[in-house]
């Protein structure tokens, strides 16, 4: 062996060979080459191992010797592929490389490694292992593999030539490490990191959205309030939906981005799904027909019905997926009594409903049944799924305190079942105000409110409200002005009514705090387009209620009377609690 057989760029410095068992072998340290490319199990730049060896005894017969034992014992996979035969063929295989991919040695014995290929392994890395082969060097690469059941696996392969004394070439030699687990890892940081991101810059576009449509369904309240004539009534009607819609739409963006708490509430499943039945239509396309199976008598689910609505869209689309030449997707509700039976439910005794949604679609092998519902795990190609939806719907359905369980069999489709507790018989079903908003709404008794709001149109359509309710109206624009506003008012202000985020030298807590420490016993009122976070993370709990934008005028009227009636008496704004699930991160 000759300096020249020297990794490539060593020249200057050439590592010393390493001689063994008096000339027997003889191996090229790797000093440092090939270690920045694949997961190096040592945690460093390797330096002793051999990239490169050259044998004296190139028989595969001989295996009475401890370094064979050795080879059977060690639970890193190992592989001697013999390029003087055809088609590079494996031609030793070691236990651990049997127990990794699950392939007999009598499988593997005589093929090339490119059984271990897929339809997502990467061409280019597959190329670079090819040119390093046809070159007669070292290579370190990682390539996602497949398991004999089809299993997919992240395979972190050091591959090596090893010479005869005469330097002709006698095999490759390939030790191999399953990584999965760290590239998973990895994929999920940087996955996160994106995705919280994009979830920054989407609660910031619904909050400033959340203002505009408080604008926009206000002056449609106040015009509706204000006419009789149906030719105008049914275009402003229209309207009035239209924007109840994109507010749906923007609790959905702030949910996904972490910025709302659930709102559970009892819920008509059937009613909703009914309700809900056009979108979702519209969303699975002509190709898919949806049937519903809604059993009369279930009673209400305590659940948050616009998450909800979400999660049932996030499957449905999967069903679709998993059906691309079409097919039926059924969804059914039922009763649910767990008694003895609750434990294998994961689930306390009592009442629960419901929500089955069933395809016909391809589904899922046990492997990917078993990780379905991880954050960022898919099955679809790339562009098509981020591998969130299964995992926004488990985290909803556990925040509201009931389970997911999901069944499939490969080819005959997959049932997801979402259980949530049933509402207390007494509870009714959110009341819906008539169309007479002033005999509807509790009107003021003469009180004071004081107003904050940085936007000039959000603000007078909170006066508009609220005086038209019977209150009398001062307004600020931020925190500074609102406690000069204060203080020359003295004493004659109920209530404040305040954004949470203001620009100014304080937001609405703050200016709450500062209130309160002024009039104990004074209402407050919060209200925001998104920061949930500063409720959890301020100090200012007592008394405050929060009514979120975009609010309603009989929501508007509710809460400020409630407010005003509760003046003095302690509330703390619930946190959420780790016994009760975790917090739902859609």
């Amino acid at each position: 062996m000759t300096d020249n057989d020297a990794p490539e760029g060593a020249e200057s410095n050439p590592p010393s060979l390493d001689v063994q068992g008096d000339g027997q072998s003889i191996g090229v340290p790797a000093a440092g080459e090939h270690e920045n490319v694949s997961y190096n199990p040592t945690g460093g730049p390797g330096i002793h191992h051999w990239q490169r060896a050259a044998i004296t005894q190139p028989g595969l017969d001989e295996r009475g010797s401890v370094f064979f034992a050795a080879i059977e014992m060690t639970r890193m996979p190992i592989i001697l592929t013999d390029p003087n035969l055809p088609d590079n063929p494996i031609v030793f295989a070691n236990r651990a490389f049997q127990d990794l991919t699950g392939y007999t040695e009598d499988e593997v014995l005589g093929r090339n490694c490119r059984f271990l290929q897929g339809a997502h392994t990467d061409r280019e890395a597959v190329a670079e292992l090819r040119h390093a082969v046809e070159e007669s060097r070292a290579v370190s690469v990682e390539l996602l593999n497949y398991k004999r059941d089809g299993t997919p696996f992240w395979n972190a392969c050091f591959i090596a030539p090893v010479f005869d004394k005469d330097d002709s070439l006698l095999y490759f030699f390939a030790s191999q490490l399953d990584v999965t687990r760290r590239r998973t890892s990895e994929q999920a940081y940087r996955q996160a990191q994106k995705m919280e991101s994009i979830g920054q810059l989407t609660a910031g576009l619904a909050h400033d959205f959340n203002n505009l449509l408080q604008v926009v369904s206000g002056n449609l309240e106040l015009a509706l309030s204000r006419t009789d004539d149906e030719s105008l009534r049914r275009p402003l009607e229209n309207a009035s939906r239209a924007a109840e819609r994109g507010a749906k739409l923007t609790k959905q963006l702030l949910a996904f981005a972490r910025k709302t708490r659930l709102e559970a509430k009892p819920t008509n499943l059937n009613t909703l799904i009914t309700e809900f039945g056009d979108m979702l239509e519209n969303s699975v396309g002509p190709q898919i027909e949806i049937q519903l199976n809604l059993r009369s008598r279930v009673p209400a689910a305590l659940v948050d019905p616009v998450h909800l609505e979400m999660a049932v869209l996030n499957v449905l689309i999967n069903a679709r997926d998993a059906m691309p030449k079409g097919g039926c997707v059924t969804i059914a509700t039922s009763k649910v009594h767990l008694n003895g039976n609750a434990s294998a439910h994961h689930l306390p005794p009592g009442d629960y409903v419901a929500l089955t949604i069933s395809d016909e679609g391809e589904g899922m092998p046990p492997h990917v049944l078993e990780r379905a519902t991880e954050p960022f795990f898919t099955t679809k190609s790339q562009g098509k799924g981020t591998g969130l939806g299964l995992a926004m719907v488990h985290g909803f359905v556990q925040q509201s305190l009931g389970r997911l369980e999901i069944e499939s069999q490969r080819g005959k489709g997959t049932t997801i079942r979402m259980l949530f507790p049933a509402a207390d018989a007494q509870a009714h079903a959110p009341h819906r105000p008539s169309r007479d908003l002033a005999h509807a709404e509790p009107r003021g008794q003469a009180e004071t409110i004081l107003v904050v709001e940085d936007s000039h149109d959000v603000l007078e359509i909170a006066r508009e409200h609220l005086t038209a309710l019977g209150y009398t109206v001062l307004t600020a624009r931020d925190a500074d002005e609102a406690l000069t506003v204060f203080d020359k008012a003295e004493g004659r202000i109920d209530l404040l009514f305040t954004d949470l985020v203001m620009p100014g030298s304080m937001n609405g807590l703050a200016l709450a705090d500062a209130v309160r420490e002024r009039s104990p016993g004074i209402g407050i009122l919060l209200t925001t387009g998104y920061n949930d976070d500063l409720l959890r993370e301020g100090k200012a709990s007592g008394g405050a209620d929060v009514l979120g934008k975009p609010y309603r005028r009989p929501d508007l009227a509710d809460r400020v009377r409630a407010a005003l009636n509760g003046r003095g008496r302690e509330r703390r704004i619930p946190e959420a609690s780790p016994s009760r699930g975790p917090r739902h991160e859609g």
